[in-house]
């Protein structure tokens, strides 16, 4: 079992819970190891998947997230307090540029948590999406979120 993983899950839920008694702090850390011995078990956590390379892109990539999250948030309320209500449900399918499962996997789950968006499928390194509008369904091959991932994946 990789110490850093446990390490990194840990503080994860550190971050997460922001409760430190010794049920929760014991309760985490027992959940820590088990999800890394799940992983080590699954051949999920090999040595080309050491968390921490992660760590300083993701830094990086997280405040974006969630102001873009806050962004889509508006406009989807926007949209739907709009006496006119003028939405537009497309579903969208394009090929993200990310070249490793979790480069896809970090893209996909992006996706799904900005508001408007879902992505419904991920398979053979192609996403299906829906949007709620037609501008989002269009924005979304080669937007900045493709971009932004794959510098956090590593790839050039």
């Amino acid at each position: 079992m990789r110490l850093s993983l446990v390490a990194a899950l840990y503080l994860f839920w550190l971050v997460l819970s922001g409760m430190f008694t010794p049920f929760l702090l014991a309760a985490g850390l027992g959940a820590a190891v088990g999800v890394a011995a799940l992983a080590r078990r699954m051949e999920a956590a090999g040595q080309d998947r050491h968390p921490l390379h992660l760590t300083l892109a993701a830094a990086a990539y997280w405040p974006w997230l969630v102001k873009e999250i806050a962004k889509s948030g508006w406009q989807v309320s926007r949209v739907i307090l709009d006496p006119r209500l003028p939405i537009s449900p497309s579903l969208a399918r394009f090929r993200p540029s990310q070249t490793s499962t979790l480069g896809l996997v970090i893209h996909a789950n992006s996706i799904t948590l900005t508001p408007g968006t879902v992505t419904v499928e991920a398979d053979r390194g192609e996403f299906l999406v829906h949007a709620l509008t037609r501008e989002a369904a269009a924005g979304l091959a080669h937007s900045e979120m493709d971009r932004r991932v794959t510098r956090l994946e590593g790839t050039p």
